[in-house]
């Protein structure tokens, strides 16, 4: 997170801030392009693998098995660590985790930090904490370098700056880096990027990174990245502050074979990630000489008490939900209003937020299954969905216009004569805004308050003069004969 920051707490409802995005086709064709190269790749990698399913299965209920035992496994991640000379910290919610990194950075005389992409440390705002106590942070990931300095907003949990094309990148690099003559090239950027982060990773000596996965029997810390800013921080700094949501725990480091295949299948479409780093504790002579762990809650504890959502701690932040999602490849990730977007950002976000900041989330989707189709860790999240739309209701009683109007429509439909007697009254009531076209068909182009929406959008084939049941009852009889001869021939 390096521009404004996404809180669901301050940003407009998801329908409102998809109405405005629908209008930047710009950032509509860039979402496009990029999900479609992603999901083109993942395609072939994982059309490779004869037993997909099965490891689908095995993530499952791996994932599902440590959740059920996440108190056991944590409490094991924290005697490892310690023994091996890392220090462990518990933070509750947000606020105490920022006050930690705070202090451990404080205390180490930072002035600066480098940091590797991380969902977490933008879950919990942490880079507007760090410069309210005048300690810079500097993305070192290519995307969040990009992010920060547009003063942008990540759009995306594995590419968050997935709505900038090259050409924008660009822009951004010659005016932050005073590089007028800049190329065009991806190679170019990225030079400019390296030249850039170059001198950051030699003279900062304190880092902040996220952890793909905790491992209880070891103690150990995972990373996966493609560009190598991550092994830089993890290894140059004197003092790297490692955050982690409690979810991030797995049981053994064995069962890294079975994630570090589905992961960046699912994520990136590569069939291993350019970079996997796993550390524990502190070496002497090699590596940082402090290492910490922030393990955040944040509301994880209250989703793991959900009996329906506590699936959404399986996910394991691959973004392939995001990639697939119709929903999301049209407005991008900024119309969530939460650094998690797409299909998990709209049952993560509304839990991490107890509902009422992300009561628009969970209607933010067709119920297609595309997501479902394409975890890695096979979360059922079209069911999480449902589940999320009844507590909304739920919390926001039954007396709603849309509440109202299907009840309304529940009395007609258990009712024959009252049925009969609305398509009576419809056919009456539209006339006025029935328009012919040059066949004859009559269209409605325009309603009146909420169902304006619709015709805002698509025009609506007016009632059929007849019923099927009317026409039905009304047909011509058959008298029971065979059907008349032609030329000798039955006619069929």
């Amino acid at each position: 997170m390096s521009g404004t920051a996404l809180d669901p707490r301050t940003a407009p409802i998801f329908p409102m801030a998809a109405h405005k995005l629908l209008g930047d086709s710009q950032l509509r064709k860039n979402v496009r392009h990029a999900t479609d190269v992603i999901q083109n790749k993942r395609r072939i990698v994982v059309g490779e693998m004869p037993d997909w399913e099965a490891l689908r299965e095995s993530g499952k209920q791996l994932r599902a098995h440590t959740m059920q035992h996440l108190g056991h496994y944590l409490q094991q991640f924290e005697r490892n660590c310690i023994a091996a000379g890392g220090q462990v910290h518990w933070a509750r919610d947000a606020a105490e985790a920022r006050q930690i990194v705070v202090d451990l950075a404080q205390s180490a005389k930072a002035k600066e930090v480098i940091k590797i992409k991380s969902m977490t440390t933008e879950e919990i705002f942490l880079n507007p904490a760090l410069k309210a106590a005048g300690i810079q942070p500097f993305e070192t990931d290519l995307a969040e370098l990009i992010i920060q300095l547009g003063g942008d907003q990540p759009s995306h949990i594995v590419v968050p700056a997935l709505h900038k094309n090259r050409a924008q990148i660009r822009e951004i690099f010659m005016r932050e880096m005073n590089l007028p003559n800049l190329g065009h090239t991806p190679q170019d950027l990225a030079d400019a990027a390296r030249l850039y982060l170059r001198q950051k990773f030699l003279t900062i000596h304190t880092a902040v990174s996220g952890a793909n996965f905790l491992i209880a029997e070891t103690g150990g810390v995972c990373v996966v990245e493609s560009e190598g800013n991550g092994r830089m921080c993890l290894t140059l700094p004197k003092t790297l502050i490692t955050i982690a949501g409690i979810d991030k725990v797995i049981p053994r480091f064995q069962d890294l074979e079975v994630l570090l295949q589905l992961l960046p299948r699912s994520a990136t479409g590569e069939r291993m990630n350019p970079y996997n780093s796993v550390w524990t504790g502190v070496t002497p002579g090699d590596g940082p000489k402090n290492f910490h762990v922030i393990l955040l809650d944040n509301a994880r504890t209250e989703i793991l008490a959900d009996h329906e959502g506590r699936q959404t701690l399986n996910c394991i932040r691959c973004g392939a939900c995001q990639n697939a999602c119709p929903v999301y490849r049209q407005t991008g990730g900024h119309a969530y209003g939460s650094v998690y977007a797409g299909p998990i950002g709209a049952i993560l976000t509304p839990q991490l937020q107890h509902m009422e900041h992300a009561q628009s989330l969970p209607y933010a989707s067709s119920l297609c299954g595309a997501c479902y189709e394409v975890c890695p860790v096979k979360i059922n999240i079209p069911e999480v969905l449902i589940h999320l739309r009844n507590k909304v209701v739920k919390q926001n009683g039954a007396l709603t216009p849309e509440a109202l109007a299907m009840r309304t429509m529940g009395m007609i439909f258990r009712s024959e004569s009252r049925f009969r007697a609305a398509q009576r009254f419809g056919r009456i009531a539209e006339t006025p805004l029935v328009r012919k076209d040059g066949q004859g068909q009559g269209w409605i182009g325009w309603l009146p308050g909420l169902l304006g929406g619709w015709t805002q959008v698509r025009d609506l084939q007016s009632m059929p003069k007849q019923t099927f049941r009317e026409w039905f009852e009304n047909r011509p009889q058959s008298t029971g004969k065979p059907a008349p001869k032609k030329g000798g021939t039955d006619v069929l």
